[in-house]
């Protein structure tokens, strides 16, 4: 089972080609772009940038015309406001206690336009802390929506909602008193209507009913594993040398939950900061019953797992995608596991930004 460390990235990372975004492709009768990757962004002056995108489902970097501000792509010091999430194209920053959601990054949004919506001033809950975030999450596809809630899971025990397409928005907080929740991440499933945050060590799903006002006391699922004759390639001795970490993922086509479990080691260090590369990925579906499932065949599907909110998507609904694949994108990592035979490709890069984020399909207006 496990992956191949050290071997120089395999990906499509050719030469840039300057060009327009693939067209959009017809997906459950609507148009919509292909899952892409936030690779850079050209500078432009003015503190503005192209977009540089990598579509899903084609090789080769993409330099769009769009125009994002660079402090949104790229890392600096010197700036209070940091890039803490994406969801849904959406993207989170937070500055001075405030969360702001921007379309900038989304390559199917207006340059012109922008939208940038600005949400209440966080409040911080007791003995807890809101300036390290482990991801955020939303309900609907736009914020603007007056029924999508917002959720921002802070590292430690502070998970906080909010609803912007309401008037009168404001925080809704919640303790989280089991500590394996504390620096794991939210996701929002839209078969249970629900929140959702996998624990550390994959034994605990915890669910927030959005119908219930959030209370702390959360739905707590327990997790029994099952592995067919043969399966266990890899020792549970040697995973855990690992650095590991859950996500949750729900595939909205077929109406499966898949909890993806990411296996990495410390191959360098930079300033103190450690320098992941991923070991071994498995993927497992789940049930009702709380049955996690080892698989390596999850279909026609594609996982996409990044800092923004995780997502799957049918690999034949955009064309020169390959199915059963898993996508990772992080800091200082970009890949792709194949999980019919536990392939990897790609490796540590040195992108030096801020933006590792997969972009779902957008749906597109002519």
């Amino acid at each position: 089972m496990s992956l191949l460390l050290g071997q120089a990235p395999k990906l499509c990372l050719r030469k840039p080609v300057f060009v327009r975004a693939s067209p959009p492709l017809r997906s459950n009768g609507l148009l919509q772009t292909p899952p892409c990757s936030i690779i850079g962004a050209d500078p432009c002056g003015a503190n503005l940038g192209k977009l540089v995108i990598i579509n899903a489902n084609e090789c080769g970097r993409i330099h769009l015309d769009k125009k994002v501000p660079m402090e949104l792509v790229y890392n600096d010091i010197t700036e209070a406001m940091v890039t803490i999430g994406s969801s849904h194209g959406w993207v989170a920053t937070l500055k001075n206690g405030t969360v702001r959601l921007q379309d900038d990054l989304n390559p199917s949004a207006s340059d012109s336009d922008p939208k940038r919506i600005s949400l209440p001033p966080l409040v911080t809950l007791p003995h807890c802390q809101t300036q390290i975030v482990t991801n955020v999450a939303m309900s609907s596809t736009s914020p603007e929506d007056e029924d999508c809630v917002v959720a921002v899971k802070f590292l430690g025990p502070q998970l906080s909602f909010c609803r912007p397409g309401q008037s009168n928005s404001e925080w809704t907080n919640v303790r989280i008193e089991n500590p394996c929740f504390f620096s794991s991440q939210v996701m929002f499933s839209k078969k249970h209507g629900m929140f959702r945050i996998p624990g550390s060590g994959g034994h605990l799903i915890g669910s927030w009913d959005l119908h219930k006002q959030y209370k702390n006391i959360p739905k707590i699922q327990k997790l029994r594993y099952q592995y067919h004759p043969g399966q266990m390639k890899t020792t549970p001795e040697l995973l855990n040398l690992y650095s590991t970490s859950e996500h949750l993922v729900e595939s909205r086509s077929t109406g499966e939950t898949f909890l993806v479990r990411w296996y990495r080691d410390i191959i360098d260090s930079i300033d103190g900061a450690a320098i992941m590369e991923t070991s071994v990925l498995r993927v497992f579906k789940l049930d009702e019953e709380g049955n996690a499932v080892y698989t390596e065949d999850i279909g026609d599907l594609c996982i996409f797992i990044s800092r923004s909110e995780p997502f799957c998507v049918p690999a034949s609904s955009f064309p020169g995608m390959l199915p059963n694949k898993v996508h990772i994108f992080d800091f200082a990592e970009v890949g792709l596991v194949d999980l019919a035979d536990c392939s990897y490709e790609g490796g540590s890069t040195r992108f030096g930004f801020n933006a590792p984020y997969h972009i779902p399909p957008q749906d597109i207006e002519y």
